[in-house]
This record gives structure tokens, C-alpha cells and sequence, in this order.
């Protein structure tokens, strides 16, 4: 029999130590002086020992009480180890969706995701977690699921009722990776959902539309900070986020870089883009009047906000565009087409600097290449370029190979 006090004293050895309290119950002494319960017990002929904590989180009193039960199941031929398995699995299969719903949102917080990632996430789970947050996770059959995303889909919202099913199955994933679930039953859903219509940004592009978008935009009275972002939404097409959300430390402007941090591009890498002289000039001119914050495009409400993201499309209507002549996402889709057009520049450094991922697998190992000195060089010809559509002279292309 232990006592307490020898529980405490036991030096550590080069080896583990075991103390024995009779009966199976033994003390385990580790090298590094740590000290743990454990019952050592024979089950249909096999020796096996189950771990029951650490010293003295676990006292001696409890050690023994825990010896007690363990062999209380014993001799009503129950495995303790394979006794707690099942009560883990029992109290994991109970766990709420809602739970792991909120577990699924803090690792995409810990994985750095975009904000407004984040908050669409939130979005799309509150909405599954009216019905299902209560149900156990285990229990969760694909109907249900179906149900919740019927009622989405019967609003008209098919492509919110898709990246919902796409969302919940993240957070069924999470589970199975855990234990609290066997399957996604999103998996069975496929093709269970309407297709949305896709729909293409809106964008002008014929060189002579865009020129007279660049002079709207010249003459527009809005707010500097709107102006300023619609100019170099043109001159730089980078996606409207990732410009709302920008921050005057990501602008070199003595080498003439603006860099994307990761955690804001849509595909979770660093984007480097060149800026020509033009866009320096609207920078340099921004910075001199924008009051001290966070963001460069900052909220006329606060600097410590961006501005919004109907900001853009908003000052577009005001310039007498509709919804389907031009949008500021549709600036991206407008310097592709024109760039392509132009015949200069090779596909893969204009894509390369849409910041686009190559489709086809093979291919996009070969070409990892930045085609950075391309770039530089694309971005000044475009910046320049612009300058002529924008004085609305007639501008003679020379398709060349490429």
C-alpha cells in the first residue's frame, strides 16, 4: 500500500519507476520526475493497462476510487478501456452542430482567412444553426440538411443555398476529423440543388467605351479617397477588396510596389504588383490628405474603416452607369480584354497579373514564373495607354505574335 507522502517523495531514475498500491494499481515515475496512475488488468487472457491521470491532479484517494470501478466492470466481464472508449464516443456523438459550427469558424479565424471570409462563413452557418445548431452531429441525416438548404434555394438564392452546403459539409469534415460524426452527409446532397445562373461582372470593353469611363471618372465630384479608387481600379484592375481593404505600409512607392499580403488575396498568397508613375502620382496625392488610420481607402464615417463595398459600384451609378454597363469588379475583365487584344503581352504575365490560378494542373507547374520585368513593362504601356483613350484620340493597333 501507498501512502502520500511516499507518492510525493519518489525521486525520478534513469528509468520509470513503478509503485504499486496492490491490486494492480501502480504509480508510474517518468525520468523527468512526472508521476502517473495506472492499472495494470488482464481481459480474456490479454494483459492490458488503463491510464487513470496525473499525480496529484489525481490523488491517491481518487486513484483508488477509479481501481474500484474499474474493477467493478471487471467482474461483470466489461473492458474498463474499451468502457471508455464508448462513453468518449457517446459524449462526442452528442456534441451540438452549433458547437462545432463555432469550432469551425475559430480554426478558418486561427488560419488566417480573409475577413470578409469570415463573416460570410458566419453568415451562411447562423443560418443552418437556426435548425440544426441544437441537433446532435452524429444524428444529422443528409434530409435535413437538405431541407435547411431548400429553404435558401425556394427564396431564389441557388448560389447561396450551394456554398451553404459546401460550408456545412466544412464543418461535418471538422467532426469526422474529430470523432463526433462518421460522415458528411453534404457528400450525398451533390446534384441534389438547383443550378444558379452564372452571371458575368458587367464591363466595358471596347477601347472607346473605356476611354469614356476614365473621362466620367476624371470629372467625378464624389469623395478623393472614391475617385482615387476607381483611377486605380483602372490603371492596377486589382480585385475591389483587396484595394478597399488596402494599407499605406503595403505601398513601396520609391521601387514602385504594391504588395497584397496573403491573408487578403483570393487564392492565400502574397501578390506583388508593379505600380507605374501614374498610379504613384494618385498614391503619393492620397497620402498627403488621408488622416491618420488603418486604411488607405478609409470610411468618411472613420479612418478606422474602409470604405464600403457598394463604395464603388455606388459612384458608378452616379456617373450614369447601370448595373449592366459597369461594375468595379468588371474593371479586371475591361484591362484583360484590352490587354489581350493589344497582342503585346504574353497571356500568362497578364494573367499572372490578375493574380488568376492556371487551370490546367500540368501546365501550372511550369508556370510558376512572376514574369515580373513583363509586367513592369505591361503595367506603364497600359498605364499610358489609358492616358490616350482617356484624351479620346483614335488609337491604331498593331497585333504582333506573341
Amino acid at each position: 500500500m501507498l501512502a502520500d507522502v511516499v507518492c510525493k517523495a519518489v525521486k525520478a531514475g534513469s528509468r520509470v519507476r513503478k509503485l504499486s498500491d496492490g491490486e494492480g494499481l501502480q504509480l508510474w515515475v517518468q525520468p523527468n520526475g512526472r508521476r502517473f496512475w495506472r492499472l495494470a488488468y488482464r481481459y480474456a487472457g490479454k494483459q492490458k493497462v488503463l491510464a487513470l491521470g496525473q499525480y496529484p491532479t489525481v490523488s491517491l484517494a481518487d486513484a483508488r476510487e477509479a481501481r474500484y470501478l474499474a474493477r467493478k466492470l471487471l467482474a461483470a466481464g466489461v473492458d474498463p478501456s474499451q468502457d471508455r472508449r464508448n462513453r468518449k464516443a457517446a459524449q462526442a456523438a452528442s456534441t451540438p452542430f452549433g458547437d462545432i459550427a463555432d469550432e469551425f469558424i475559430a480554426l478558418q479565424e486561427k488560419n488566417n482567412r480573409a475577413e470578409v471570409t469570415i463573416k460570410k462563413t458566419t453568415w451562411l452557418l447562423d443560418m443552418a444553426k437556426s435548425t440544426l445548431g441544437h441537433r446532435p452531429i452524429s444524428e444529422i441525416r443528409p434530409a435535413e440538411v437538405l431541407e435547411v438548404l431548400k429553404k435558401v434555394e425556394a427564396r431564389g438564392c441557388f448560389e447561396t443555398a450551394r456554398r451553404m452546403r459546401s460550408t456545412i459539409g466544412g464543418v461535418f469534415r471538422l467532426a469526422v476529423a474529430t470523432d463526433r460524426a462518421r460522415h458528411d452527409p453534404t457528400q450525398t446532397l451533390r446534384g441534389a440543388l438547383a443550378n444558379p445562373k452564372v452571371t458575368s461582372h458587367a464591363a466595358i470593353t471596347d477601347a472607346e467605351g473605356f476611354g469614356s469611363l476614365l473621362r466620367a471618372v476624371d470629372g467625378f465630384d464624389g469623395q478623393p479617397t472614391t475617385v482615387a479608387a476607381l483611377k486605380l481600379m483602372a490603371l492596377l484592375f486589382p480585385r475591389p477588396g483587396e484595394l478597399r481593404f488596402a494599407e499605406q505600409h503595403e505601398f513601396d512607392l520609391k521601387e514602385k510596389v504594391w504588395t497584397i499580403p496573403a491573408h487578403r488575396t483570393k487564392l492565400r498568397r502574397e501578390h506583388k504588383m508593379p505600380l507605374p508613375r501614374q498610379a504613384v502620382k494618385i498614391l503619393e496625392d492620397l497620402i498627403s490628405i488621408q488622416a491618420k488610420g488603418k486604411y488607405l481607402f478609409a470610411s468618411i464615417r472613420t479612418a478606422e474603416k474602409p470604405i464600403s463595398e457598394n463604395t464603388l459600384n455606388a459612384a458608378l451609378r452616379r456617373l450614369g452607369y447601370a448595373q449592366n454597363e459597369a461594375t468595379s469588379h468588371g474593371f479586371r475583365a475591361s484591362a484583360s480584354t484590352l490587354l489581350n487584344e493589344s497582342g503585346k503581352w504574353h497571356p500568362d504575365a497578364i494573367e499572372r497579373q490578375l493574380a488568376h490560378v492556371e487551370k490546367n494542373a500540368v501546365r501550372r507547374v511550369y508556370a510558376r514564373g512572376e514574369h515580373w520585368d513583363e509586367r513592369v513593362a505591361m503595367l506603364q504601356w497600359w498605364a499610358d495607354h489609358l492616358d490616350v483613350l482617356r484624351s479620346g484620340d483614335k488609337v491604331v493597333q498593331l497585333r504582333v505574335a506573341v
